[in-house]
């Protein structure tokens, strides 16, 4: 039975769409646990559809897409960072507006370029079938950067997380930790994209590392485990995909959404379960 179950991987562009979704779980995982403990989720959201100018401009001008998405995304970190104390508004309103600036100005590229009448699909949705190894060796390189960021300010995240004045008493510089959380956050949407598309990019980023903060709360933890979650999404996805001929990118994210209200039903039983059994146990409540 598991030789049939795996036997989609046995074909090169399949094996390839797996490594993929895997190494991106590792770089989702990296960032997603700061994303939801920070309570950046739309900011996430709004970062990946405002990378569309970016990649309509790189793919006009023959330019690694994903450096037109890196490029978009940080032009959208360094918006909000610089209206983000600003008195008239609060942050999410210039988030918002940025976003839907950003956003219009990719659909009135897009309208303007005949080029892209049959690949604006692939920007959107994305197409991990066509992953090739360049695209592996870009995100593992993605993975080690943010990997040793995440490592050296592990304990600047942490304060700025957690106490924002905590962190200003030990002088690790808050605003400048903050802007390197974001230019973070923004680097990982980037390499997302390349995988699963931009509107679908925010899915893989958000839905594994909220599961697993359902489940522990220290950080390294939930790291860990939101990344066994997106490879179990890219896994289950993949192989949905293969035997239901649904888009390979739609059906990842829609897995990992499927884990995260499934690990919510779970833990949801699991303490009725557990408070049931502290009532029998203890007659007199």
């Amino acid at each position: 039975m598991i030789p049939t179950i795996l036997e989609p991987f046995s074909v090169a562009f399949m094996a390839r769409a797996l490594w993929a979704g895997v190494v991106l779980s590792a770089l989702c995982a990296l960032v997603g646990v700061w994303v939801i403990a920070r309570g950046m989720t739309f900011l996430g959201e709004a970062m990946g559809h405002a990378m569309l100018p970016g990649v309509a401009v790189a793919a006009l001008t023959g330019v690694d897409l994903i450096v037109g998405a890196a490029a978009s995304a940080v032009v959208m970190v360094l918006g909000v960072e610089s209206m983000r104390t600003h008195r008239d508004f609060g942050r999410d309103t210039s988030i918002g507006l940025l976003f839907v600036g950003l956003l219009a100005v990719g659909v009135i590229i897009v309208s303007h370029s005949s080029s892209f009448a049959t690949d604006l699909t692939g920007f959107l949705f994305g197409d991990v079938l066509a992953v090739d190894d360049g695209d592996l060796v870009r995100l593992c390189v993605l993975v080690a950067a943010v990997l040793a960021v995440t490592t050296l300010s592990y304990r600047g995240f942490l304060a700025v997380t957690f106490d924002v004045r905590k962190a200003r008493t030990l002088g690790l510089r808050p605003t400048a930790t903050n802007l390197l959380m974001v230019l973070t956050l923004a680097v990982a949407m980037a390499g997302a994209f390349s995988v699963v598309g931009t509107l679908l990019a925010f899915g893989m980023l958000v839905a594994p590392s909220a599961s697993a903060l359902l489940i522990v709360r220290r950080v390294p933890a939930a790291m860990l485990m939101a990344f066994g979650f997106g490879a179990l999404a890219t896994f289950v996805g993949l192989l949905v995909s293969w035997h239901r001929a649904t888009a390979a990118g739609a059906t990842i994210a829609a897995t990992a959404v499927v884990l995260f209200f499934l690990t919510l039903t779970l833990r949801a039983i699991g303490r009725a379960v557990l408070r049931r059994a502290r009532g029998i146990a203890d007659p007199t409540t």
